[in-house]
């Protein structure tokens, strides 16, 4: 049998008619960069989001390099993060010239744990970036209650978590900002890069749109020096198509991870394998990932061993971020965050997408169980 990580392409099939005409529009008009397609696609999200405001950017590593900068974040500056993420989180802040601090994570969630988050604010602090990781929110309240306290600036990295829900909030509405990408391996997938930020705030909002065009407030006009972060019009017509699916989409992957805790439990490796956390019932976890833990130095084989069986992982992430040659700068060094040190170690990522079968999930756990 074979189970793939990811496959797409029964996703696109019976919307494929639509994209096409989509596109071919788009090409007849000859108006590939914003317009009114973009904002079409930012109207759209701003409801799906609960949001007032939602600026279409380049991508997810964007969305939040340009929160950084209208916040004017940048050297001497200090940001607080997880060190269990993908690299464009802590790559942002260090982009600008603010030096990232780390927090370590949950060992449930794999989320940052806010319980040691204020310890880690010091005069240079301006902001925090809370992520969202593989589809499931981080405990929101008490990070805008720290943020409060201590005057900070939260971003929202929902990258991983467009539609998730924290106390029957949407990821991206909770903070000052929220950093969404359209990779095309998330839930909402485009077909290349695109990403887009959100903001409660108009005033911020006139500065994202600022931002995003060079800077420019009026043409040739540049108080800001900004970038070029501007939304495809191709990727905003596809994504408006796709965003009508994106729910009944999660739900096939909540069924779907339902089906997995099912079939562990059932198992003879139940204890030898352990799923991931879901905080609580107030939480929507949109599964962009259904990664467990295999413990006792075993991850490694049963990758291997599943990889030569057809089935599809990968680890997200091998290596904390503190321990990336890249920000050794900073001073990292093994025992620094052991608990995303010791998930870097055990994490496994395993099919999840919509239209996997129940069959196919059932070949995966027993392919784990013959592993173990």
């Amino acid at each position: 049998m074979q189970v793939p990580l990811l496959d797409l392409r029964d996703q696109y099939a019976p919307l494929r008619d639509e994209i096409m005409k989509e596109i071919a529009e788009i090409c007849d008009s000859q108006h590939f960069i914003l317009g009114d397609k973009v904002a079409k696609l930012e109207k759209e999200l701003t409801e799906y989001c609960g949001v007032p405001h939602v600026c279409g950017v380049t991508s997810g590593s964007d969305a939040l390099l340009i929160a950084l900068m209208v916040e004017n974040i940048g050297a001497g500056d200090e940001v607080i993060t997880t060190p269990f993420t993908f690299f464009a989180t802590a790559g942002a802040i260090a982009r600008t010239g603010a030096k990232p601090v780390f927090v370590d994570i949950d060992e449930d969630t794999y989320n940052i744990n806010p319980e040691l988050i204020e310890a880690a604010v010091t005069e240079k602090t301006r902001a925090i970036i809370p992520v969202h990781l593989f589809g499931q929110c981080c405990d929101m309240d008490k990070i805008n209650a720290i943020a409060k306290k201590h005057n900070l600036i939260v971003i929202e990295d929902a990258a991983q978590s467009i539609g998730a829900e924290y106390k029957g909030h949407r990821a991206g509405s909770m903070g000052d900002y929220g950093c969404f990408s359209f990779f095309p391996s998330k839930n909402l997938g485009c077909f290349g890069d695109g990403g887009a930020v959100s903001t409660n705030n108009a005033e911020r909002f006139k500065l994202l749109n600022i931002f995003r065009n060079h800077g420019q407030g009026s043409t040739y006009i540049h108080k800001y020096v900004g970038g070029n972060f501007r939304l495809d019009a191709l990727q905003a017509g596809i994504l408006s198509i796709k965003l009508r699916e994106l729910n009944k989409w999660h739900d096939g992957r909540a069924r779907n991870a339902a089906i997995y805790r099912e079939l562990f439990a059932a198992s003879k490796i139940g204890g030898a394998v352990k799923l991931p956390g879901v905080a609580d019932s107030t939480t929507r976890h949109i599964y962009n990932q259904f990664s467990v833990r295999i413990g006792g130095g075993k991850r490694e084989a049963v990758r291997n061993f599943l990889r030569e069986n057809n089935v599809g992982c990968n680890v997200y992430y091998p290596l904390s971020l503190h321990l990336q040659d890249c920000f050794a700068y900073l001073g990292g060094k093994p025992g620094d965050f052991p608990v995303s040190e010791a998930i870097s170690q055990e994490i496994l990522a395993l099919p999840i997408f919509p239209e996997l079968k129940k069959e196919q999930l059932e070949y995966v756990v027993a392919t784990i169980e013959k592993a173990l």
